[in-house]
């Protein structure tokens, strides 16, 4: 069977879902933070290691005031639900983005997620919070600049070396990138990551992603050839 260390998804279409059954936007967000944990829960349970959720994009600021302070509460709820679960099942929570732009509150609660969690083995679930790709590698080409200038580092950095300056050093490549909803695009999330991920696009959007659904995705990815570049072999 086809290994598949890594997954991300691109958790779209909370607000939608809510608005198709009259319920405010705010409702959409909360059941998506729901399932966040269902979803978690299945990914371990398929052998998954890695498990990376886009949860607010250094675009998302855009949105109404309301809408934003709401999301920015949802940690706090979502934590005090589930981390001791995620403690005693052993994940470990990584929080990628510019955390320092978040209000104190749900900084202090991402970051006591990571603290508390820090020492698991099990599944990672990372959690992208005021996270851009491009952002991501702009912040890294920098950091590495000021690392040749300070002569930590020279002018012999290879696609290896760079990683290690992103926000994801240490992981895995992307091996699948999934995108609910129904949209089909990428939305400046882990450009270098999913290189040479393969992409599936389910129209379910993201609180009526269930495990089934889940399941049929990675039973997709495992019919998929994935050559690297190369030539198949005859």
């Amino acid at each position: 069977m086809k290994e598949c260390r890594h997954v991300a998804i691109i958790m779209d279409g909370n607000g939608r879902w809510a608005q198709a059954q009259g319920l405010p936007r705010t409702a959409g967000h909360l059941a998506g933070s729901d399932n966040v944990r269902t979803i978690a829960i299945a990914a371990s349970d398929l052998g998954i290691q890695y498990l990376t959720l886009y949860a607010f994009s250094t675009e998302n600021w855009k949105r109404s005031e309301n809408e934003v302070n709401y999301i920015m509460k949802l940690p706090a709820v979502f934590f005090k639900k589930y981390m001791q679960e995620f403690l005693d099942r052993g994940y470990r929570m990584n929080i990628l983005g510019e955390l320092d732009e978040l209000p104190k509150a749900t900084h202090r609660v991402l970051q006591d997620a990571m603290d508390e969690s820090k020492n698991n083995t099990g599944l990672n679930l990372n959690i992208c919070m005021n996270y851009g790709s491009q952002r991501e590698i702009l912040l890294a080409a920098k950091h590495y600049a000021k690392d040749v200038q300070e002569g930590k580092a020279d002018l012999s950095l290879d696609e290896k070396g760079f990683e290690k300056y992103l926000m994801t050093a240490g992981f895995p490549p992307v091996d699948l990138l999934i995108r609910t909803s129904g949209e089909q695009r990428i939305s400046n999330y882990l450009l270098w990551q999913i290189a040479y991920a393969e992409l599936e696009f389910v129209p379910e959007a993201w609180p009526a992603f269930t495990p089934e659904v889940f399941q049929k995705c990675i039973t997709e990815y495992q019919t998929r050839d994935r050559r690297f570049g190369g030539v198949k072999n005859v």
